[in-house]
């Protein structure tokens, strides 16, 4: 199966749109091949505020209607304790309020970013779209994140190689509850290593310290930039810590 062919035989669809590059592919296909197309963006503590503005830059360009909608899942204390399991509740609280959105709108086909090259083994929020029945093109049609990559660059979106920045609950530890400002802290953090110009890095917070990964190449440039950092960071961490495992291993 392709994707013209997923699109054929589901013509009206609304698609969780995150702003990355692989639902972004799969929002244009979608705008290309199916014959009504509607996207809904969740707006929560866990998505930082640039996603949102590449979500709607995104729809303006290619004129595809988006709805955002707003989510408190700092309210759901399956979510805030953060065990194994978070991603699961998580997923199944959003998709259930996207597809209530999306159900109000007529839609009854909801679609999801997931490639070929997420491992459902690796993914408990997997779980949660399988029982609410959630389809995945992009992994029903094989396409990896390296071919999603590559056709986004060829059909000129400008999401073709933005890095996946995976939700700032992943950057508190397992099993340590989540707070709303540990997350604004993080999100602070990040922001400045983007002024600076670093890519695809992670702020974690570890021993209530931040511990900063990079891409390998990106190492003497932290320690050129050390006292900018650690000036900068100092509103949110006393401490900051250079992760020697680089991001790329």
């Amino acid at each position: 199966m392709n994707l013209e062919t997923f699109f054929n035989e589901h013509p009206s669809v609304a698609i969780a749109f995150s702003g990355g590059c692989d639902s972004s592919y799969l929002l244009y296909q979608a705008s290309q091949y199916a014959t009504d197309v509607h996207a809904y963006y969740m707006n929560t503590a866990f998505q930082p505020a640039f996603e949102l503005e590449d979500a709607q830059r995104f729809c303006t360009q290619y004129h595809i209607p988006l709805t955002v909608l707003s989510l408190n899942v700092c309210q759901n204390p399956d979510v805030v304790r953060n065990d194994s399991l978070r991603c699961y509740y998580c997923k199944q609280e959003i998709f259930s309020n996207i597809l209530a959105a999306a159900q109000k709108d007529g839609y009854t086909t909801l679609l999801d970013g997931t490639n070929a090259s997420d491992n459902a083994a690796d993914r408990p929020g997997m779980r949660a779209l399988a029982e609410l029945q959630v389809y995945s093109p992009l992994r029903l049609c094989n396409l990896t994140k390296t071919q999603i990559r590559q056709h986004s660059k060829e059909l000129g979106l400008f999401t073709h190689d933005k890095p996946a920045y995976a939700c700032l609950a992943t950057r508190i530890p397992v099993n340590t509850p989540i707070e709303q400002a540990d997350l604004e802290r993080v999100e602070e953090c990040e922001k400045i290593l983007f002024s600076l110009n670093f890519t695809d890095f992670r702020v974690r917070i570890f021993h209530n310290a931040a511990r900063i990964q990079l891409p390998s190449k990106q190492f003497s440039q932290t320690i050129e930039q050390y006292q900018t950092i650690t000036s900068l960071f100092r509103p949110y961490f006393d401490t900051v810590l250079l992760d020697l495992v680089p991001r790329d291993n």
